[in-house]
């Protein structure tokens, strides 16, 4: 039997040379740079576009705040309006009392009594920071600065829907007990135009308005009325001190964000 015989090769003479180990660590290492640097590269582009989304946010929160400012600042001034004219009724009950057909200066305070202009936050950005988790974008203090805002118009309008607006129910119904229609109804005929046009009703009635000689009832309205003017005071004092932080929250996103 024939035997074939190899021989071996000599060192170095391989057919494939074998790579060193090095050689994959050095593939290895590169592979991995690359990889690890393409995911630093994402990850920087992705807190890129969420820096500049909370700056957006933080914008668009500027301009709602200088439109609250604005509408604050209106009801202010109604209310000023509407305080300077109910403190006449001191001197109002003073005269109907003596004279029951004396009702005339009455006519002013059913004007600044009969209706109420609340402020309506502008919460578009509030929703927008909410619904799609806008928060998590914004830094700290700047997301605690919009809650806090946010959690003191919840308070004045907590107030303006349950103790103010409860006042003014108090003194419309009661009025209506008393009120003679034919004398107050045409002073209330441009009352749909007020969300629109500010009150264009009337403060001049037409003959006397009691349609009851009840002191009782009557005494009872002024009552109502005096009520109303302390928490007609107590919404301005509240709308202030909500002016006064969109205010400082302007200033302060305007200085930190150098916003025009």
């Amino acid at each position: 039997m024939e035997v074939h015989h190899h021989a071996h090769l000599a060192s170095g003479e391989t057919h494939t040379s074998r790579k060193k180990w090095t050689h994959y660590f050095w593939e290895f290492l590169m592979l991995f740079l690359a990889v690890f640097c393409g995911f630093l590269a994402e990850n920087l582009r992705e807190h890129q576009i969420e820096k500049e989304k909370a700056k957006q946010y933080i914008y668009s929160l500027y301009e709602d705040l200088k439109n609250d400012t604005i509408r604050i600042n209106q009801l202010l001034a109604y209310d000023k309006e509407k305080v300077e004219a109910l403190s006449n009724m001191y001197a109002c009950y003073d005269t109907v009392m003596k004279d029951l057909r004396s009702t005339a200066c009455m006519g002013i305070l059913i004007k600044y009594s009969r209706s109420n202009r609340g402020f309506v936050l502008t919460d578009r950005t509030l929703k927008q920071l909410a619904n799609a988790g806008g928060y998590r974008l914004l830094n700290k203090a700047d997301a605690d600065s919009i809650i806090i805002y946010e959690n003191m118009y919840k308070g004045y309008l907590d107030f303006q829907t349950t103790v103010f607006q409860g006042s003014q129910d108090n003194v419309r119904n009661t009025l209506n007990q008393i009120a003679n229609f034919k004398v107050i109804a045409p002073t209330q005929v441009a009352t749909g135009l007020m969300s629109m046009a500010g009150d264009t009703t009337s403060s001049t009635l037409n003959g006397p308005l009691l349609f009851t000689e009840d002191k009782f009832l009557l005494n009872k309205w002024f009552n109502e009325l005096a009520l109303y003017l302390r928490t007609t005071n107590g919404q301005r004092n509240s709308a202030t001190q909500l002016k006064s932080k969109a205010i400082a929250l302007i200033q302060y996103y305007k200085a930190k964000y150098h916003l025009e």
